[in-house]
């Protein structure tokens, strides 16, 4: 049975418990690492740990609250972000194994808006090799697990930020995502997550699909977070302009059009008890006035083996770039799985890339009629740690991403929240996705989804 600390408190619990002067963020802080030494042995959440930076970031803004000039809504709430965030001065390994491993020159613009609003940062969370697996796997770092049972996953590649949302390290994380590694670990430990529209939360290098955003147990830290983290800049190329002054959430599904997709049309078939609970979150916005009808599945498998192999590709290239006494540190799953790519002609390639273009095509179309779709984010509940994947057959396409990956490639806003949990007790959830820069909508409905549904939050294992 978990216990409650300060470490458990909201971001905005924590501010205004330090505008009342009840608590201070050096408190806050205490808490935190106390659970960091409690849970670390066990769940392996954290590659960088920065005990020292972060005391004296939460000391100076203790000292802005009791001066009355707080930096805002962040300022003094503990944070971590995930290793491939670039932090001046931190090794940056990207979650494989290496002769020595880099050390970041710069900050990221992530972590540049996070420390001007005064967050405390309390550390860096791993991931599994080059991102490419949905696990907290890693031939660096070994397994994450999950904080609610040991045994399964994290879910990945966010896997480090999801296990230290669920543990308690602070309210925020911030996870990346191209193909569904913030949703995936959202749904296999009961978080709140968005990957946002393309462009909104500036990257220091911009991939076709990849975003970052915020992991969190309720999406009210979610969108505390990207208040502050989806500010422009310059040096993402891809940056979207700013979206005003965000206002507070009104929202009311009567009237609104929603989706219900229970196929994707390629991977796997959906488990019937996670096809049971998303009605069931659907059939709650119906029930509010919003007009909800089935949508027919619009990707297929020959479009995911595409989109598998594009991958592949490129990791083929990361792999062979490297020097050979680093090629064999890699991840023999990984490995393996780039070894994919390794004999694909640049007319095959270029066949995927029109692929991915279609994926993009047929999400905008099949979803443009709606405010919101909700949707399954895996066919399957949590499995195994030590699995890599959760259909680990390493010369098959990925069979879990066919609801996630196609809002990648169509730059749509996708958030999780919990919406129930299987008869053996693993959580499940709904993914909601939205028109491309509907980031708002989708983050409000997901608030009002958790309000009314009422589903009770996981409950921490003992890690003794």
């Amino acid at each position: 049975m978990s216990h409650t600390t300060l470490a458990d408190h909201s971001a905005e619990a924590m501010t205004s418990g330090y505008a009342s002067g009840d608590f201070d963020p050096s408190e806050v802080l205490a808490a935190v690492v106390d659970r960091m030494d409690e849970c670390e042995p066990v769940i392996n959440a954290l590659h960088h740990r920065d005990d020292e930076r972060s005391s004296a970031a939460a000391k100076a803004s203790a000292k802005r609250w009791r001066e009355g000039r707080s930096l805002g809504a962040l300022d003094g709430v503990p944070v971590t972000i995930k290793e491939n965030v670039a932090r001046r001065g931190v090794p940056m390994p990207s979650g494989h194994a290496w002769s020595e491993v880099p050390v970041s020159t710069h900050d990221a613009p992530i972590t540049q808006r996070l420390e001007e609003a005064g967050a405390v940062i309390v550390g860096s969370t791993t991931m599994p090799d080059w991102g490419m697996l949905s696990s907290g796997v890693s031939s660096l770092h070994g397994i994450t697990r999950s904080p609610l049972d040991p045994s399964l996953t994290t879910g990945g590649s966010s896997a480090g930020a999801g296990a230290a949302a669920a543990a308690g390290y602070g309210p925020i994380h911030i996870g990346s995502d191209i193909g569904g590694s913030i949703r995936l670990p959202c749904t296999w430990l009961g978080l709140a997550g968005l990957k946002p529209s393309f462009g909104r939360v500036p990257l220091d290098a911009p991939y076709m699909g990849r975003c970052a955003g915020p992991l969190a147990r309720t999406m009210a830290d979610v969108k505390a977070a990207m208040d502050v983290i989806s500010a422009p800049d310059v040096h993402d190329y891809s940056s979207l302009p700013a979206q005003g002054t965000p206002e507070p959430w009104d929202f009311d599904p009567k009237g609104l059009r929603i989706g219900l997709q229970l196929d994707a049309g390629c991977g796997e078939p959906v488990n019937p008890e996670i096809a049971f609970t998303i009605t069931e979150a659907a059939d709650r916005f119906a029930a509010a006035g919003a007009v909800v009808e089935t949508i027919d599945a619009f990707i297929d498998d020959e479009l995911l083996r595409d989109m598998d192999l594009f991958w592949r590709v490129r990791s083929w290239g990361d792999l062979r770039a490297l020097p050979v006494q680093e090629q064999a540190l890699i991840l023999p799953y990984i490995q393996q799985w780039a070894q994919g790519g390794a004999d694909v002609t640049g007319l095959r390639l270029m066949e995927c890339y029109h692929s991915v273009q279609e994926i993009r095509r047929r999400t905008v179309a099949a979803t443009a009629a709606y405010d919101l779709v909700i949707s399954p984010v895996s066919p399957d509940a949590a499995y195994p740690a030590e699995q890599p994947m959760p259909y680990p057959k390493v010369n098959e396409p990925m069979g879990h991403i066919g609801f996630t990956m196609p809002y990648n490639m169509s730059e749509q806003p996708a958030g999780t929240v919990l919406a129930g949990y299987t008869e053996d007790g693993r959580t499940i959830g709904a993914q909601i996705s939205g028109r491309r820069f509907a980031d708002e909508l989708v983050m409000a409905a997901g608030s009002w989804f958790e309000q009314t549904a009422g589903v009770p939050a996981p409950v921490r294992a003992a890690m003794s």
